[in-house]
């Protein structure tokens, strides 16, 4: 696979960089993406695929899950830098249909580790999705709790997103605002859960 990534990059070089090298030449002096991507870290969910973007155009933050944890000093300064510096307008938070993250929630007996820590962020989904099922006395199927569990892991991370002081600033002055979108890959679309 490693090889496959040089090979890959060398084909890039030749087809697509060299046709636009002026381009690129702009890109590497400075970049002005116009919307903060937090997504899965998923393989199947490429930001730039599924939105049919280019380099420079989406500022991107991916983890397990597309958790918003406020102790994530990483995610903090992805989000300073893109409102505060890079002014971004938008940032959209898209979670995705069959995902382990979402999954995990379940898997009470894995020998993990880290991954049941790192999803302590959205554990009140999957408990705020089983209330409201047994609240209405319904039965849905294993694939129909999986994506509510989805959707409403987004709507509970822009809960958190909006958390953060610099957030809810940007938002007052009206530089900013934020989009909850779930990806199917079963069809390919996006759809929009919260705006």
């Amino acid at each position: 696979m490693i090889s496959r990534l040089l090979e890959g990059n060398r084909r890039f070089v030749q087809t697509t960089f060299d046709k636009e090298r002026d381009y690129f030449s702009e890109l590497a002096k400075s970049q002005s993406p116009t919307v903060l991507w937090i997504g899965c870290s998923d393989s199947r969910v490429a930001v730039n695929v599924i939105t049919d973007t280019r380099p420079g155009e989406v500022f991107v933050h991916r983890n397990v899950g597309n958790v918003v944890a406020q102790n994530d000093w990483n995610l903090s300064a992805v989000l300073e830098f893109s409102i505060n510096h890079l002014k971004i307008p938008d940032v959209v938070i898209c979670g995705h249909y069959g995902c382990g993250g979402i999954n995990a929630l379940d898997d009470e007996d894995s020998d993990d580790k880290y991954i049941p820590i790192w999803l302590n962020g959205a554990y009140k989904a999957k408990d705020r999705v089983d209330e409201k099922v047994r609240s209405l006395r319904i039965d849905v199927g294993a694939e129909q709790r999986h994506k509510l569990i989805v959707e409403e892991n987004v709507r509970l991370q822009l809960e958190h997103l909006h958390e953060y002081p610099f957030v809810r600033k940007a938002q007052r002055a009206g530089k900013l605002q934020t989009h909850g979108w779930v990806y199917d890959m079963a069809n390919g679309e996006i759809r929009i859960l919260k705006e």
